[in-house]
C-alpha cells in the first residue's frame, strides 16, 4: 500500500488529539507559580492540582476502551474534543480552587480518552509497513503540543497580565480543541470498524480510497480476524490467552512514566529555578527543551519502521539511565546550572527517540482487532496511574531531597533496558492480523 494524501490526512486529523494531549498536560508547567500564589497552595496542594488532571486521564482511558468498542474510535474522539473545549474554557474562568480542580479533571478525561482512541484509529487505518510512522504522528503532535504550551506560556508571560496570567495560559487550549472537533467531522470510520458493523462494501471502498495494493485480500483478512466463529466479537480482555500482550502493555505504559518524563515536563520551570535560573530564563530554556523534544521525535518516527521498536528502546533506555543518573549527581553535588540544561537535553532526546515514539505504537499493535480498544485502554491506564502518582509526589519528594527522584528514574530505566533486551519481541513490518496470530501463539 502506498501512502496517499487521503490516508495521510485521516491520520493527521486523528493525531491532533495528541497535540491537545501534549498542550493540556504541559501548559501547567508555566502556571505552578501563579496558582501557588493565587490560591495560597502548599507543595502537597500544588502536587494535587497538577495530578488531578491525571486522575481524570485514568477514568478517561478506561471509559475510552468501552466507547471505542461500542461507538468506534472516530465517534468517541468527537466526545473527547468537546471535553477539551469545556476544560480549557472552565480552567480559564475558574472562580475558586475546587472549580479549577473540577475543570482540570474534565481535561484529564479528554487526554486519557484521546491517548487510547487516536492511536487505535490510526493503527486500524495504517498498512503494516507504514504503521509505526503513521501512529508516530500522534507522538509528533504530543511533542508539538508540549512545545506550543511552553511557547504560549512564555509569550503570555511577557504581556504583563499579572495575577490573570495563569487564566490565559490554561484557557489557550480552547482554540485548537475547537479546530480538532471540526476536522473530526470530515474523516471516515476505520475499515475494521466498518467490517465489525457488517458494512464490508464500505470497508472495501475505503481501503481502495486509501490506496490499498490488494483491497480484497486485506478485507478478507479483516473479516476472518473478526469472525465470531474464531472468537466472540465482545470476548473478555482479561483472559489467559492475552496475558503476554497485557503484560507488555502495562509494563510499557507504567515504565514510560517511571522514566520521569512528565514529572520533568510539568515541573520544568521549577527544576530550572532550583538550579539557579531566573523565571524568564527558565521559560526560555523550556522552549529550547521543547524544540529538542520535537526534533528528536521526528528522528524517531523516521527510524521506527527501519530500526524497529526494540532497538530504539534499548538505545534510549540506556541513554536515559545515564543522563538521569548524572542529573541526580549534579543535584547531590550542587554543580553549575548550565550542566543541568545539557543533561536535560540529552535526557529528552533519548526519551523522545525511544519510549516517546515507541510506547503508543507498540501498545496499539499488539492486541487483536476484537479487543484492541480495551487493550490500548489498559496500557494507557497503567501509564496515567503511574503518571498521577509520580506527579503528585514529585514536588513533595524534591522538597525533601532534590536528587532522590532522579536516582529512582535512572534505576527504573536500567530495569526497562533489561526487560526490553530479554523479553520484548519486534513488531515492525508485520500486519495486525499476523501479529494477532503471533501473540496468541
Amino acid at each position: 500500500m502506498k501512502l496517499n494524501l487521503y490516508l495521510l490526512g485521516c491520520a493527521a486529523v486523528a493525531a491532533l488529539g495528541g497535540l491537545l494531549f501534549g498542550f493540556d498536560t504541559a501548559v501547567v508547567a508555566g502556571t505552578t507559580h501563579g496558582l501557588t500564589s493565587y490560591f495560597a497552595l502548599s507543595s502537597s496542594q500544588l502536587g494535587f492540582t497538577v495530578s488531578i488532571a491525571l486522575w481524570g486521564t485514568v477514568v478517561g482511558c478506561l471509559a475510552a476502551g468501552f466507547m471505542g468498542q461500542r461507538l468506534g474510535s472516530r465517534e468517541a474522539l468527537r466526545i473527547t474534543a468537546v471535553l477539551y473545549v469545556v476544560a480549557a474554557v472552565g480552567c480559564g474562568l475558574s472562580w475558586n480552587w475546587p472549580a479549577l480542580l473540577a475543570f482540570r479533571f474534565v481535561g484529564g478525561l479528554g487526554v486519557g480518552a484521546s491517548s487510547v482512541l487516536a492511536p487505535v484509529y490510526i493503527t486500524e487505518l495504517a498498512p503494516a509497513r507504514l504503521r509505526g510512522r503513521l501512529v508516530g504522528f500522534f507522538q509528533i503532535d504530543i511533542v508539538i503540543g508540549i512545545l506550543l504550551a511552553y511557547l504560549s506560556n512564555y509569550l503570555i508571560s511577557t504581556r504583563g497580565l499579572g495575577v490573570a496570567e495563569w487564566r490565559w495560559e490554561l484557557g489557550a487550549a480552547a482554540l485548537p480543541a475547537l479546530l480538532f472537533f471540526c476536522l473530526l467531522l470530515v474523516i471516515p470510520s476505520s475499515p475494521r470498524w466498518l467490517v465489525a458493523q457488517n458494512d464490508t462494501a464500505g470497508a472495501l471502498n475505503l481501503l481502495q480510497k486509501m490506496g490499498s495494493e490488494d483491497a480484497n485480500d486485506e478485507l478478507q483478512q479483516i473479516v476472518r480476524s473478526l469472525d465470531p466463529r474464531h472468537a466472540p466479537v465482545n470476548e473478555p480482555l482479561l483472559t489467559r490467552k492475552y496475558l503476554f500482550p497485557i503484560s507488555l502493555a502495562v509494563i510499557l505504559g507504567a515504565f514510560s512514566q517511571m522514566s520521569g518524563i512528565n514529572a520533568v515536563l510539568y515541573y520544568l520551570n521549577d527544576i530550572f529555578a532550583a538550579a539557579g535560573f531566573s523565571q524568564a530564563s527558565a521559560g526560555a530554556q523550556s522552549v529550547l527543551v521543547g524544540l529538542v523534544n520535537l526534533v528528536a521525535t521526528l528522528i524517531a518516527i523516521y527510524l521506527i519502521d527501519r530500526a524497529g521498536r526494540r532497538r530504539l528502546l534499548l538505545v534510549g533506555t540506556a541513554g536515559m539511565a545515564l543522563s538521569l543518573g548524572a542529573m541526580a549527581f549534579l543535584f547531590s553535588n550542587r554543580l553549575q546550572s548550565r550542566h543541568l540544561f545539557y543533561l536535560l537535553v540529552a535526557y529528552i532526546f533519548f526519551f523522545a527517540t525511544s519510549l516517546g515514539a515507541v510506547t503508543w505504537v507498540y501498545i496499539s499493535e499488539i492486541f487483536p482487532n476484537r479487543v484492541r480498544a480495551r487493550g490500548q485502554s489498559l496500557g494507557s491506564m497503567s501509564h496515567w496511574v503511574m503518571n498521577a502518582v509520580i506527579s503528585w509526589f514529585f514536588p513533595v519528594l524534591t522538597s525533601w531531597s532534590k536528587p532522590a527522584p532522579f536516582f529512582f528514574f535512572s534505576a527504573m530505566m536500567a530495569v526497562l533496558f533489561a526487560i526490553a533486551f530479554l523479553v520484548l519481541p519486534e513488531t515492525k513490518g508485520i500486519t495486525l492480523e499476523h501479529l494477532e496470530e503471533k501473540f496468541e501463539g
